[in-house]
């Protein structure tokens, strides 16, 4: 690779990686200010806005764009495999939105920083896959610093907190989930194709969920966006950003080795720590701050353990 050619390669890395930042933190902290301060109290339905923004711009950018080719279902029992991974991920979306109106963004990325414990069990439960005790062993800290973060939280809601650990471990149950049901190598999805045939079926599910559960959405949706002007701009960024997530998560994925996605996924979690503080202004303490240290310095050793031992 020419000088030129590998400057221009380390320009395109560097934007994809802030856009992957800003897509990610953005969305979630746009999620808290709908959910918790803005008054939009409907994380059923904001979570079908998703879904709908990726359903139609998955469509846009395999169909028109033809960014990654179009990776068409092959038998009954390939669809009905995806059905069930988009009901785990609309159930860990769901979780995790709910948890937003409850906690602030420090603790949920706190309790999500546990992913790589509930990934392991899963994997071991469901495959009988084991790990390196080393790798194992990595797992305490992160364990034990969110128990301590949860102890050292001043904005601690029992709920909220239920229902973030639920969102995180369906997270992980979907990733290992997916493995297992997608192993076979002609029936294997990119994460681009994976989402336009689970955002759909996840609307088809989400759809009857906002209206028994949330019976006043619409209506209330409806008289806030006359109130409020820039509510459906907002609605409108949010659900775009969710896809502009998804779509920046396959192609770092596909531009960075494995070692470079650990990382920056750690400190993405970080940044938007310090970036909800800074905005929200939610009171933090020296113990919840620790905690969240011990539990992001506990998953960059497993990564790093399974790395080395795999």
């Amino acid at each position: 690779m020419s000088s030129s050619a590998s400057k221009k390669h380390a320009v395109f890395i560097t934007c994809l990686i802030i856009l992957w930042y800003s897509t990610n933190i953005g969305v979630l902290l746009l999620n808290k200010f709908l959910l918790s301060n803005y008054g939009f109290a409907f994380p059923i339905f904001l979570t079908m806005c998703h879904m709908s923004a990726c359903a139609v711009l998955s469509y846009i950018s395999i169909m028109f764009l033809k960014i990654v080719p179009i990776q068409r279902i092959k038998s009954r029992s390939q669809f009905l495999r995806i059905a069930t991974l988009s009901m785990v991920f609309c159930g860990s979306v769901v979780g995790g939105n709910i948890s937003l109106k409850y906690l602030p963004v420090s603790f949920n990325q706190a309790v999500g920083a546990t992913t790589p414990f509930f990934t392991a069990l899963f994997a071991y439960l469901m495959t009988r896959k084991r790990e390196a005790w080393a790798t194992y062993t990595c797992l305490v800290p992160v364990v034990a610093g969110v128990v301590i973060a949860s102890g050292g939280e001043p904005s601690f809601h029992l709920y909220g907190f239920i229902m973030c650990i639920g969102a995180t471990a369906a997270r992980a149950f979907k990733s290992v989930l997916q493995g297992v049901l997608l192993s076979n190598e002609g029936e294997k999805l990119n994460s681009m194709n994976l989402m336009l045939y689970m955002a759909p079926i996840a609307i088809l599910v989400l759809l009857p969920a906002a209206i028994v559960m949330e019976p006043n959405v619409f209506d209330f949706v409806v008289s806030l966006g006359l109130e409020h002007k820039f509510m459906w701009v907002l609605l409108l960024v949010n659900s775009t950003m969710a896809y502009g997530a998804n779509l920046c998560n396959f192609l770092v994925t596909k531009h960075t080795s494995a070692l470079t996605l650990q990382v920056l996924g750690n400190a993405k979690g970080a940044v938007a720590v310090v970036i909800s503080i800074l905005i929200f202004r939610n009171p933090v303490t020296f113990i919840g701050i620790a905690g969240y240290t011990m539990t992001v310095m506990g998953v960059a050793a497993y990564g790093e353990s399974k790395r080395r031992y795999n």
